[in-house]
This record gives C-alpha cells, structure tokens and sequence, in this order.
C-alpha cells in the first residue's frame, strides 16, 4: 500500500496545531505530521516509511521513529525519542514532561493504581496533590482510562505526554519498591520499633522475618542501582521522629529521594552493615567498613559505609567509589595547562614529599589516585597508609590504620620503610610523629604523598611548623602543595550565553591580576537533564605552590602566610580564585560557585 505525503499545512508557520485524533499513535501517521510539520522534509519521510516498513515491530511509534534517527529539516539534528515525545506533546495540546525519579514521591504514585492497571494502560502516575494526580502517558490520544482513575482516587487527573520508555522502565521500578517497601513494613511491623536485640530474637521464633528480610533486600538493591543511575557520590539514610530519609549526594547538593517507616530503615541498614561486615547490633558507636557490589553494567563499584548514632536512631552514609568517576587525566580532573605540566614535573622527582590540602569532598583522594595510578608501573612499588581505604587498586599496597591495635599512620609508615617501596602514600599528617616519619621517608629516597586540612597551598607550609617541623627539615624535603577545591559546571543541554554579563565584574572579582584574552560567559538555566538546576559535573579548581629557593630562603625566616603567598605567586603560583575566574571566562562555571567554594584572595 503505497503512501503519499501531503504538503506542509498552513498551520505550521505559526508554529504546530494540536490535531483532532482518537486512538493509539500510529508511526505513518506521525511521520506524515512531522512532515506536514516541516520538522522532517518529504525525502525524509519517504526513507523512513521505506525503512520501516521493511519489518513489523510491536514497538511504541516513538521507540520505532527513534531508532530510524531522522534528520531535522532545521539543523539536521537526529530525532531522538525525547524530541518525538515533545513535538507528540505540541500535537495532542499536552504538556511534555521528562520525568525526574527524584521528584516522584513513590508511596502515593503507588497508592494511586495498581502496577497491573498501570502496565495495561501505559500510564504512569508522577505527582499526586490532594486535588489533582498528573498521568504521564505516551498515547495522548487514549483517554478512556481517565474516568475509571478519577473515580478511584477522587482526583481530577492531569495528563502529561512523556518518554514511553520511561514510562515502562519506572513503572516496574517505583511499584517494585513500593511493594518491597510494604512487604518488609508489614512483615517487621511488630518488630519496627523494638531494639536490634528483640528482631533477632522474633527472628529466630517467627517465621515472618524472613519476608521481612527478603523486601528489604530488594529495597538496598534498587537503592545501590538507582544511586549509580543517577550519578550519586552518597547516599544518606537518616532517622527522624517517625520516619527514615534517603537522600542522594549529586554534584554535591543533596537530593531527598524516599521516605519510609523506621522500622524498613532500621532493617536496611542491619542489612547494609551485615554486607558491610559491621557489627550490627553495636549501635552506640560509630563505625565504618566498605562494601563491593556491581552496577547495571556489570562494572564492580565499592561502597565506604560510616554509622553515626543520632537523636532518632542510627544514621549510614555510604560513599560511592564508581571506577567511571576515577579519570586518570589531568585536563579531566580540572588541571590547566599551567598547573598541569608543573604537576607532572613534581610527581616525576625521585624523592621529596608533595601535599595536597583542601577541606573533606574538595576531591583530593581523587586527585591523588589518578596521579599515582599515573606512576604506579611495574617496576615501582607503590604503598599506601590509610584511614580508611577509600578504594581497593590493584596496582598499590594498601595498608588500613587500626587505633584499637595501636596501628597508626606513623606505625604504619615506620612499617612500610621496611618493605622497600618507591613511592609512599600517607592518607593524612595529623601529628608531629606523622609528619617526621614522612620526612625520614623522603630523606631516604622515597616520593611521599600525603594531605593536610588549609584552606590554601601557603598555610601548609606553616601548619606544617605548627606541628613542630623544623623550617630546614621542610626545605630539604617538601616539593610542593597542591590546594583544590571543587565547582559545578554547566549542563551542557541547557546552558546559554549571558548577554548581560560585565567583563568587568569578573575583572573586580580577581583584583590586583587582570583579565585578558577571551570571555565567554554563559548562564545556568535548567533542563530536565539537570534536574532544572542548570549544573551538572563538577570539575577542580586547582593552587599549586612549588618550593623554589627563594621560597626556602622565606621559611627559614619563619614568615606569615601572606609573605609565603607573595613569593609563591612570584614563582608561578595561581591562586584558587584566579583559577576559577579562568573557568568562568571560558563558559563553564559562575562566578557565584567560584566564590562560593574558595577562599578570598588578599
């Protein structure tokens, strides 16, 4: 049966008209609309039509459009299912809506229908008011469904056309873990607010616990997976009065993402510290341990869990360790081409001790396995004291400190000395034994790696003395300090050019240096992709402070950190604003985050 596409319709110049169709969306029928449209040009529709009727698909029109990638008659950009769903929405007169999971509240999107009526139907509840429930549904032109749920859940319904892909993926999702929510709710409910120490024993009496434990287990597992789906770098649990909070860590805001009653949360964290090798019915001290699990993908992940008591309860964060996250490159990492070929040369030196500083999260354990994953070939032992491990490497010795042992970083280190290694790496100097051991390392040969807590490269150098150092013990053995921090870039979707940026704001902003070369501003603006925040990603900003001699000649004199500031810049040091305002003249930051993650220059 051959088809024939008719012209564009008066209509399109104004923009698309919503069409009086009944029925399911029918894949000719919308190419004849894209085309008609303008949106595709009429050899476009014509191959496509060709290609699919090649073979019969029972896929969604959009899912099967989507996979022939039509060109766009304005740019050429591939038709991708999200831009078929949102012209479908301009076509039927209904809002496009990309749902955010972390936006649904899944307890009420379940209470609405069931999943069997939600999979039959092809709609997916994603907001629920006291007035109304807003149905995403990718056939905005079925509706006999509407009546039959305003009815049961005595709300005005609201349709939204969305992605029919989401749609089908969440719709398994938030009805499994509402109904795992619910069984482990129901099976523990006479247990949920007894102590640990009374769950185990209904455990061992009642049969019920062990449907208990089996939602629960399904609950942790799609927490571990829809954490890493969504880029996460913690995931919280925390009690309140009533119920347990999980919320996601992501660019490094925090996103609340479920409530649930307090007795499924005290059994997802007994289930996470018995996988954690923790001490599960200890609950009055903190604890730590780490878990390795797999993502979607089949890629091994590892987990750091930390359990802190609190007024209502037990609290875990549990940080995430995604080897996608780990780059080993340092224009990834944030480096500029200044700093970059500096730190390479400091890392290259056989011997001598290199510090990183920078507040807890400002990225510097990532930093410092990407530079020694850099160096650790097959010919140089690299070793590591830590606390805790924050990842298993193959290619470094770990060693985890133990107080309780009396195994510290200093033990630790002295033990190491033994072991004939090239390059060390101390996860922290926090005490004057710390740091002399450090030092002995380094005069005997070895490239020390370590971090200290300054909010810029120069107080190094004089907390350093503060522990008691002598100034000649630093200058024989320190290399350099590196201080970072973090910022969030922009979404790549949806950023824009601001207009009404001023040059000169951003030339106040890094006085007394001055600004040259080009300026791009952009501003965030929002999209789905990034959850209307407009960032997504976070990228280092980065001070690097290298000891010259007429830097050692300053430390001797015991000076103030702004005289060793003075002479760092004067050997080519960056301050950490400068380096932010470098990003935001190329467009991939703001001002407001530079400023707001680094410290003022004097």
């Amino acid at each position: 049966m051959s088809t024939t596409i008719s012209p564009p319709a008066p209509t399109a110049k104004a923009g698309i008209a919503p069409v009086n169709h009944i029925g399911p969306v029918d894949w000719r029928r919308l190419v004849e609309w894209l085309s008609a449209d303008g949106v595709i040009s009429q050899e476009e529709a014509q191959r496509t039509i060709a290609r699919c009727s090649q073979a019969e698909s029972a896929q969604p029109a959009l899912v099967r459009l989507a996979a022939v990638a039509m060109t766009r008659a304005s740019d050429g950009k591939p038709l991708d299912i999200e831009l078929l769903t949102e012209y479908l929405a301009k076509r039927s007169g209904l809002p496009y809506m990309r749902i955010d999971p972390l936006k649904v509240d899944v307890g009420r999107v379940a209470d609405t229908m069931s999943a069997t009526y939600a999979e039959r139907h092809k709609v997916l509840p994603v907001q629920v008011t006291t007035k109304e429930v807003v149905v995403a549904t990718a056939e905005p032109f079925i509706s006999d469904w509407v009546a039959e749920v305003e009815r049961q859940s005595r709300r005005t319904v609201r349709r939204v056309v969305a992605n029919p892909q989401d749609i089908h993926r969440f719709t398994a999702e938030f009805f499994a873990l509402a109904k795992s929510v619910r069984a482990a709710q129901k099976a523990g409910g006479a247990a949920s607010g007894s102590s640990f120490e009374q769950l185990v024993e209904l455990g061992k009496s009642n049969k019920q616990l062990d449907a208990n434990d089996q939602g629960v287990v399904r609950v942790v597992d799609w927490l571990w997976q829809y954490a890493f789906d969504q880029r996460a770098s913690d995931i919280h649990l925390e009690p309140r009065r009533e119920q347990g909070v999980i919320r996601f860590r992501i660019d490094g805001v925090l996103h609340p993402v479920y409530q649930m009653p307090m007795g499924v949360h005290n059994a997802m964290i007994s289930r996470i510290k018995l996988l954690g090798r923790i001490d599960v019915v200890e609950k009055r001290r903190p604890q730590d341990g780490r878990i390795k699990t797999r993502n979607q993908r089949g890629d091994e992940v590892e987990m750091r869990l930390s359990t802190l008591p609190t007024a209502f309860g037990e609290k875990m964060v549990m940080r995430i360790f995604d080897p996608d996250n780990t780059v080993k490159d340092l224009d990834a990492l944030g480096f500029a081409q200044h700093d970059a070929t500096r730190w390479e040369g400091l890392v290259k030196r056989p011997h001598g001790i290199i510090l990183v500083t920078g507040p807890t999260g400002s990225g510097k354990t990532t930093t410092l396995y990407s530079t020694l994953k850099r160096v650790a070939t097959e010919e140089v032992n690299v070793s590591t004291v830590e606390d805790p491990i924050e990842m298993i490497e193959p290619s470094f010795n770990q060693t985890q400190v133990q107080p309780q042992l009396d195994f510290n970083f200093a033990e630790g280190l002295r033990a190491l000395m033994r072991q004939d290694p090239d390059i060390i790496m101390v996860g922290e100097i926090r005490d004057l034994e710390t740091a002399e051991m450090a030092i002995q390392a380094a005069l005997t040969g070895h490239l020390v790696f370590s971090t200290l807590h300054t909010n810029d490269a120069p107080s190094a150098i004089t907390r350093m003395m503060e522990l008691g150092v002598p100034s000649y013990l630093i200058n024989a053995t320190l290399l350099g300090v590196l201080a970072q921090r973090l910022v969030r870039t922009f979404c790549k979707q949806c950023k824009q050019k601001d207009e009404s940026a001023d040059r000169e704001a951003l030339s106040a902003f890094i006085k007394p240096w001055k600004l040259s070369g080009g300026y791009q501003p952009y501003k965030a603006v929002g999209c789905v992709d990034c959850r209307m925040t407009g960032f997504q990603g976070r990228m280092g900003l980065y001070e690097l402070l290298t000891v010259s001699e007429a830097l050692k000649e300053k430390i001797n004199t015991a000076p103030s950190i702004e005289a060793l500031r003075r002479q760092a810049i004067a050997d080519g040091m960056r301050p950490l604003r400068l380096a932010g305002a470098l990003r935001v003249a190329e467009g991939i930051t703001t001002i407001e985050e530079v400023m707001s993650a680094t410290p003022p220059m004097d």
